[in-house]
């Protein structure tokens, strides 16, 4: 099996800063996203929340549904609580053949505070990673019995953003829990993404390829910039239009037979970025490095 080549709908539309793109109808989205090439999209703000809605709707661009963010609150929150408030969302990708829910922990996060620099993050409570790692574990071991498999999103802004953020939480949880590798997460944490690819390879269960403009990654941390407003900077781009070294991570998810999704996660301004345009480029350049790497045929 090979991977599959999909997009989150942020290159026309920003969930946490919805006046970006505000006026771009999710039929816009779903007809340059087929255009450019991709098999399936990620949820979205402007998407429907019933199967019998969205169903349609996808397969009238022949496209399916990825993937799905959730906002998880399992710091403060009982696993119980946690299950019965996943309980919809879940639903939802399991009927629409989606087999991993992207999931952050979001408590105190601050990437939709727009005048709040990033380096202010929270961090995890040091005290509280086994308590954690055995809660979502018992999540995660629920939402495999449902058929869908927690992919976590290490997270700019987050409780868990680094390199030893996504270390201790993958030490501290069983294989039930999957890690979504974002290489522009990463590497804006300060992270090496092929090390931690290396790592946790046979736990990825999920791929954002975010890439990163090197030059302005250095200006927004220099000037303690918000993540919002380092996103209105450009800090973020296609893959291969940027400095992340995608054929080495690439290599490394051949090595282990990674089979799932890449997906384009790229969040621009759509009046600077062309959205069609860097779409295309993303897809372009991606299944480049999928097939150079053998993950494509």
């Amino acid at each position: 099996m090979t991977v599959q080549l999909g997009i989150n709908p942020l290159t026309w539309t920003n969930d946490d800063l919805p006046s970006l793109g505000a006026e771009t109808p999710l039929e816009t989205c779903l007809s340059e996203g087929k255009q450019a090439g991709y098999a399936g999209f990620e949820l979205g703000n402007k998407f429907p929340r019933e199967a019998s809605v969205l169903g349609p709707i996808l397969a009238k661009h022949d496209l399916k549904l990825v993937s799905g963010w959730y906002s998880m609150e399992l710091l403060t929150r009982s696993v119980e609580e946690e299950i019965e408030a996943v309980r919809e969302h879940l639903t939802l990708l399991r009927e629409l053949g989606a087999t991993a829910m992207v999931c952050c922990e979001v408590t105190g996060c601050i990437h939709g505070a727009q005048k709040t620099p990033v380096h202010l993050r929270p961090t995890f409570p040091a005290d509280q990673w086994q308590e954690y790692g055995r809660k979502l574990t018992e999540f995660a071991k629920y939402t495999k019995s449902m058929g869908v498999e927690i992919a976590y999103h290490h997270h700019m802004g987050t409780v868990i953003e680094t390199a030893d953020d996504v270390d201790k939480l993958m030490e501290h949880t069983g294989d039930e829990v999957g890690l979504l590798l974002d290489t522009g997460h990463l590497t804006f944490a300060g992270a090496d993404p092929v090390a931690v690819a290396k790592r946790w390879a046979g736990r990825i269960k999920h791929v954002h390829c975010k890439d990163i403009r090197e030059d302005v990654m250095n200006d927004v941390k220099n000037r303690k910039l918000s993540f919002l407003n380092s996103v209105l900077e450009g800090v973020f781009t296609v893959p291969g239009d940027g400095c992340v070294d995608y054929p080495a991570v690439f290599a490394i998810l051949k090595e282990h037979d990674y089979a799932g999704w890449l997906v384009v996660e790229a969040e621009q301004d759509p009046a600077v970025a062309n959205p069609l345009k860097f779409a295309t480029l993303g897809y372009q350049n991606l299944q480049r490095f999928a097939t150079e790497a053998g993950l494509m045929a």
